[in-house]
């Protein structure tokens, strides 16, 4: 009996010990790949490139006149030519790097040359090496978004400095501060895939840039309507399947709210597109079909932030409020204060970011279908959050993206000469043409 007792006793022994230190052993387990999110990730990452190049080459291509396609198309391969070298020297060690003393504010140089992301490197379940391309995905739209606005009138040399300067003191340092572990992600800011770091700072500094480079030869008394709108619209429908990569890969897993930010986007495109074109038809009697595809864009930018923490329903409303809320802001920029921002980037990404972003505030309350919010944060701290980052950015990319241009006009000039610009890009920058007619 003695020996039973005993036996018993130290089997209950060692059953207790491993309960206790089980979670322990689990939390010193190594990250482990997984390789349905790797391929998710992988496919996703095609994606948004796919959104770059062709699709916002294609769509910005088409607006502009046709002795500009080939300088639009070129400046969009460039750009993913340029910030795709600096993300591997630096840009993405600012953005995703552990930062040290200064982690709230920048990621530091402990990363570049991509250091440490080799064949082991795990970022989560997916490789290290796939989490850098993705993101990197996203460092090459955020300012080729931006030249839009300066579309039709600057020298080649300035784009491409100006654009590597914006990418490491603007772009890279707004990405730690919400997705690094920096100051706004400390406070539990909602942007899911980019409304702050991709579309507010691309759009507050397209307006920079409108306002400093002066507007176009012409503008606003001489039309400059699209010369191919066929093209635009390809663009475009790219830009619709390429986003579901943009969005739902932002969950950097294969799982439930990838599939949710996936349907949300769609929702979202879909209203604002249908908002937009009902707000033409009632003002000016006929919907158009750049008035449907911008609308469109609208949509894309304003549900991003939104797109993991809000519902179908929340996506409807916030779909809504970017077709009619951005179709107004470009209208006005246009027409009441006659800003020449080319191909209407800040009424349309710079409005729809900083909308979408607040908008999350409110729709990720689980009551209206979202998926609720931090812990002990209710709905007035959470917009209280929102806002300070949508201003933060906004100041941030204004008055930086400001200091840069001022920089690169000093160092290499930003616009062409005025006989230049009537003889179009095309011929000038690059000796060639888009059409042979």
């Amino acid at each position: 009996m003695t020996i039973t007792r005993s036996r018993l006793s130290l089997v209950s022994f060692l059953l207790v010990s491993l309960l206790l230190h089980a979670p322990l052993a689990a939390a010193a387990e190594p990250p482990k790949l997984n390789a349905a999110d790797t391929a998710w990730m992988l496919t996703s990452s095609v994606l948004v490139l796919f959104m770059t190049l062709p699709g916002l080459a294609l769509f910005y291509a088409g607006l502009v006149r046709m002795k500009n396609v080939l300088s639009v198309l070129m400046q969009c391969f460039a750009i993913t030519c340029v910030v795709t070298l600096a993300w591997v020297f630096v840009a993405y060690s600012i953005a995703f790097g552990d930062g040290g003393a200064a982690n709230a504010w920048y990621g530091g140089f402990a990363k570049s040359f991509m250091s440490g992301v080799d064949f082991k490197a795990i970022k989560g379940t997916i490789p290290e090496t796939v989490f850098a391309m993705f993101q990197l995905t996203f460092a090459i739209i955020t300012p080729a978004l931006v030249l839009g606005a300066y579309a039709e009138r600057v020298k080649f040399s300035g784009m491409l400095l100006f654009s590597l300067l914006w990418l490491i003191f603007v772009y890279c340092p707004i990405a730690h501060w919400v997705w690094g572990d920096g100051w706004l992600g400390k406070m539990n800011i909602l942007d899911y895939a980019g409304g702050t770091v991709v579309h507010l700072n691309a759009g507050m500094a397209a307006l920079v840039c409108a306002l400093v480079l002066g507007k176009r030869r012409g503008f606003p008394e001489t039309p400059m309507p699209p010369h191919n709108l066929a093209m635009t619209v390809t663009g475009a429908c790219m830009l619709w399947v390429g986003w579901f990569g943009f969005n739902a890969g932002s969950a950097l897993a294969a799982d439930d709210r990838a599939g949710m930010a996936m349907i949300v986007t769609h929702i979202g495109a879909a209203t604002a597109a249908f908002a937009w074109m009902v707000c033409e038809w009632v003002r000016y009697g006929k919907p158009s079909v750049l008035g449907a595809v911008t609308g469109m864009v609208a949509g894309l930018g304003t549900i991003t932030p939104a797109s993991g923490f809000v519902g179908p329903m929340g996506a409807l409303v916030i779909g809504a409020a970017a077709g009619v809320l951005c179709f107004v802001a470009t209208n006005f920029m246009k027409r009441a204060l006659k800003v020449d921002d080319s191909l209407d980037v800040f009424p349309v990404h710079g409005v729809g970011g900083a909308l979408g972003t607040t908008l999350t505030g409110v729709f990720a309350a689980a009551y209206l279908g979202g998926v609720g919010f931090p812990e002990k944060m209710t709905m007035g701290d959470q917009v209280l959050v929102q806002v300070t980052g949508v201003l933060a950015v906004a100041v941030w990319s204004g008055v930086v993206t400001w200091i840069l241009l001022k920089v690169t006009d000093a160092v290499v000039g930003m616009r062409v000469q005025p006989e230049e610009e009537h003889e179009g890009l095309d011929t000038v920058l690059h000796n060639e043409k888009g059409y042979n007619l």
